[in-house]
């Protein structure tokens, strides 16, 4: 990538916030994350749901009521399976424009994505960096379901599909910010990962994860930008950075310990130069959102970074090659309780990166 991004303590957040307004939540973000801004999803429109949002060009799409599902009849899927793949290839062929193609964003389901570029637009000073996001496949292709109530990952061909699909969506996303001239980071929200090695995801492989994974980084990579995994909770962290991910993001408050088990995995995913995002700031409990402070917050950090220290990283390094962001999205919280999270995210990572201040 031409613009080299170098993250240095820098806050970031993820996706939604609790309001009914794109500008509002644009100039929200641009206020506390004017370095790495990213675009709003405000979940409070069900068309901006983290699943919903993304599903639009899926074959076989049915929407009855208050029901949407993807009909797996053969008479129906066979032929919008035959259309997906030769727009697929026309446009990575280059005889269509993608633009053009159901693969772009549109103003009704992305709002924000739209609001967002106008903000940029606008920015003086350039920002360090922009960040947008999509579903990630394990999440999407899990929670999405067919007629009978099962879900697409359990068929292959329709698990492809939606593989493609996020692909090109987050390739179109990448291609769209590229005009900006910064580094663009693209990250997958995968809360569905919390959950691999359960009962409920018994039959899903690691082999099947990787691959899924691997598709979609492979497109984001090619079109330019930098992508990112977040999971907000706990997971087997070396199926995520053994892919070749650039950034991870976990819940830093809540599962150090876990994520720490994988010494091994870290250093070297530290030592290839790539980037941990940590979800320092608390956003699953009212209680802790009010409790905590910047000192408390940057205290844990610094704990962490001496834990780390003991696997052969050192502050500086360590700190160069992070970032500090929410433990998760804060489209379910109050709009009070959001606010204080950017603030909270903000004010951690200004403490993290000028300690003596």
């Amino acid at each position: 990538m031409e613009n080299k991004f170098e993250p240095d303590g820098l806050p970031v957040l993820i996706g939604s916030l609790p309001l009914g307004d794109h500008q509002e939540a644009a100039r929200m973000v641009f206020t506390h994350t004017p370095e790495i801004p990213l675009w709003v999803q405000l979940p409070v429109y069900p068309e901006e749901g983290m699943i919903f949002q993304f599903m639009p060009g899926l074959p076989g799409l049915t929407v009855k009521e208050d029901r949407t599902f993807i009909n797996s009849a053969e008479e129906v899927l066979s032929d919008e399976l035959l259309a997906f793949y030769e727009e697929y290839m026309a446009v990575n062929e280059g005889g269509k424009d993608i633009n053009e193609s159901r693969f772009a964003l549109k103003p009704d389901t992305a709002k924000g994505f739209f609001v967002y570029k106008d903000f940029v637009e606008r920015q003086d000073p350039k920002p360090t960096a922009l960040k947008a996001q999509i579903t990630g496949p394990i999440t999407f292709a899990t929670a999405v379901k067919d007629q009978n109530g099962r879900a697409i990952f359990y068929d292959e061909q329709l698990r492809d599909a939606a593989v493609k699909l996020l692909a090109m969506k987050a390739k179109w996303q990448v291609q769209q910010l590229s005009r900006f001239d910064r580094p663009i980071i693209l990250f997958f929200d995968e809360p569905a990962l919390a959950g691999f090695g359960s009962s409920e995801f018994i039959s899903i492989s690691k082999g099947e994860v990787a691959e899924c994974l691997e598709e979609v980084i492979g497109a984001v990579h090619e079109a330019g930008g930098l992508t990112g995994i977040h999971v907000c909770a706990n997971t087997e962290w070396d199926l995520i950075m053994d892919t070749a991910v650039d950034i991870v993001n976990f819940d830093a408050f809540s599962y150090f310990d876990k994520f720490i088990l994988y010494p091994d995995t870290i250093k070297n995913f530290l030592d290839s130069g790539r980037i941990i995002a940590w979800g320092i700031v608390p956003t699953g409990d009212a209680a802790d959102i009010e409790r905590e402070t910047p000192e408390s917050l940057s205290a844990m950090w610094e704990e962490h970074a001496k834990a780390m220290e003991k696997l052969g990283i050192d502050r500086a390094t360590l700190l160069s090659q992070s970032l500090i962001s929410p433990s998760c999205g804060t489209g379910s919280l109050s709009p009070k309780h959001a606010e204080r999270v950017l603030e909270l995210t903000r004010a951690v990572s200004d403490r993290v990166r000028n300690p003596s201040e």
